[in-house]
């Protein structure tokens, strides 16, 4: 069975949620830092949304200075900055291209509620995102914690390393490791409870609720072969374990285009690519200095 990883929680800097506090206590300086921290997130989603260079840059300038407006009112988020600023700036991007008529949008324009909590609304209809705010994996995410949210954020769609998210949290990485587990068994479990409440069938209750520990081997011997013996003649919970055994992978498929729209695969295509250029760029670096 999988344990959660240990580890202290000394801090490395100011934490995203600390400096987000700070911001709407006044110091307009933290609003720096977090513009150091994810300007370059939110350049890779203005390119995939943007026609030039120049409308780039208006993107992402329109976008911070909107979200800073939204702290110093006491609104926005709490901790998970990256995800709100680029749900704003794809708002930003939509809005702009409605002014311009570029895009065609429905005259019935309804709300669609944001996977991140709740607080942000997308004011058209967005068929890239279409249905996804209804999926299981969706409302799951949407009942954790906005902390949880964010470190989910950061690990599963974006990929990035407890090292890279440490920062962020003012957390160290074994720390952010240990959060992570906690947050992914969290996702699993309000996973489960959705579709709990959207299964009709009683008979199907017991087995469900018993599909988290099921797929971590945290069952005794008797409740195990009692989930098996279920399973084996449930075609409908058959398909929820397998779902649940890859709810981390779906969180990309579905809260990703959430919060980008129809950017998600050329964001995430930027993002790995990125992390790849990194890498190969330190493992460079460190042969030169084995070799110097």
């Amino acid at each position: 069975m999988t344990t959660a990883p240990t580890g202290g929680t000394e801090q490395h800097g100011p934490s995203d949620a600390e400096l987000i506090a700070a911001v709407r206590n006044g110091n307009t300086s933290a609003y720096g830092t977090l513009y150091e921290r994810h300007v370059g997130a939110a350049y890779n989603l203005a390119r995939q949304l943007a026609r030039s260079n120049a409308e780039a840059d208006d993107l992402v300038a329109e976008a911070f200075a909107k979200l800073l407006d939204t702290l110093r009112a006491g609104k926005g988020p709490d901790s998970a900055f990256r995800a709100y600023l680029l749900t704003s700036l794809r708002h930003v991007a939509y809005d702009k291209a409605r002014r311009e008529k570029r895009i065609d949008l429905n005259e019935d324009m309804s709300e669609v509620t944001g996977a991140l909590g709740g607080a942000l609304t997308v004011p058209f209809s967005d068929t890239a995102v279409a249905g996804l705010e209804r999926s299981m994996a969706a409302q799951a995410f949407a009942r954790l914690p906005e902390r949880w949210q964010m470190v989910l954020w950061h690990t599963e769609i974006e990929q990035q390393t407890p090292a890279e998210i440490a920062p962020l949290l003012g957390l160290s990485p074994n720390a952010v490791s240990a959060l992570a587990y906690r947050a992914r068994e969290a996702l699993r479990q309000a996973y489960l409870q959705v579709h709990l409440t959207e299964t009709a069938a009683e008979r199907c209750r017991a087995t469900a609720d018993r599909l988290g520990a099921w797929t971590r081997d945290g069952l005794s011997k008797r409740e195990r072969a009692q989930v098996e013996n279920h399973l084996d003649n449930c075609a409908d919970c058959r398909a929820l374990a397998a779902e649940l055994a890859d709810i981390n992978g779906a969180l990309r498929a579905v809260v990703a285009p959430l919060v980008l729209g129809g950017a998600a695969l050329g964001y995430l295509a930027l993002a790995s690519s990125a992390k790849a250029a990194a890498a190969t760029a330190g493992a460079a670096a460190a042969t030169t200095g084995v070799a110097a």
